[in-house]
């Protein structure tokens, strides 16, 4: 089998049957993970079923990648990714388009979901809820590839700080994202501005629609992932010049 390098931010389901209310009760130690899993050598992610019978093999791995943007647009981009798997693997590999987080999640717990790029956000959820094993991150051959949370409005806008959030609408991504929900609530009360007390929260369901949703005037200030941003500007989805970056 060929070495499988960490070139994206991927959780391996542990592919293994749920295990029994007997084997759950016998669990000794599960902290935050869900009842159909065990985590006895306390590395935080769920165990393989001790009895080998339990583990899956399936001749078709099922794999997807989070939909902080358009899913459609992934599938041609993680095509080498595809085939790279396959060969890996030894097996028939199919891109799977999911729709939210949420959704990758439950993919993932229901066993019809293998493999996975979770965003950070979705990453703890995923360990907790559907048994995922985080193995790998995106990353370059020596290095691996970080982002930042921006904040971004309309350049021609009154909006040029943090403060001037206040009495706005700000397009958060969904309740579960790092830099589109979870990082903002925690930072940003530093900065002097509380989400939901001081702005009104909208979620705009991805960064892409909340990138967009801005240039529209839909919103009046967005959080981001940096790397989603620059993509669709390198794209020439959106034009750099249109926005001013008022938090990184």
């Amino acid at each position: 089998m060929r070495k499988l390098t960490g070139v994206l931010g991927v959780a391996l389901f542990a592919v293994f049957a749920a295990q029994s209310a007997t084997a759950q009760s016998a669990c000794k130690n599960r902290g935050e993970l869900d009842t159909n899993y065990c985590d006895e050598n306390g590395d935080l992610v769920a165990d393989l079923p001790k009895d080998p019978k339990k583990w899956k093999n399936p001749s078709t791995l099922v794999w997807a990648y989070t939909p902080v943007e358009d899913p459609a647009v992934y599938e041609k981009i993680f095509a080498p990714f595809t085939a790279h798997l396959a060969k890996c693997t030894d097996k028939k590999v199919v891109f799977f388009q999911v729709q939210s987080n949420a959704a990758e999640i439950e993919a993932m717990r229901s066993g019809r979901l293998h493999v996975a790029g979770f965003s950070t956000g979705p990453t703890a959820f995923a360990v907790n809820v559907a048994g995922a094993v985080p193995f790998a991150v995106k990353g370059f051959e020596k290095d691996f590839q970080g982002y930042n949370l921006i904040v971004i409005t309309k350049a021609t806008g009154p909006i040029r700080t943090i403060a001037d959030l206040k009495g706005k609408k700000v397009a958060h991504t969904s309740p579960s994202s790092n830099s589109g929900n979870m990082a903002p609530r925690a930072l940003f009360p530093k900065e002097g501005v509380t989400p939901e007390k001081d702005y009104t929260v909208v979620y705009s369901g991805k960064h892409d629609q909340s990138v967009l949703g801005v240039l529209k005037g839909d919103y009046d200030a967005a959080p981001v992932a940096s790397d989603v941003y620059e993509r669709m500007v390198r794209r020439g989805q959106v034009k750099d010049s249109d926005f001013r970056i008022v938090y990184r």
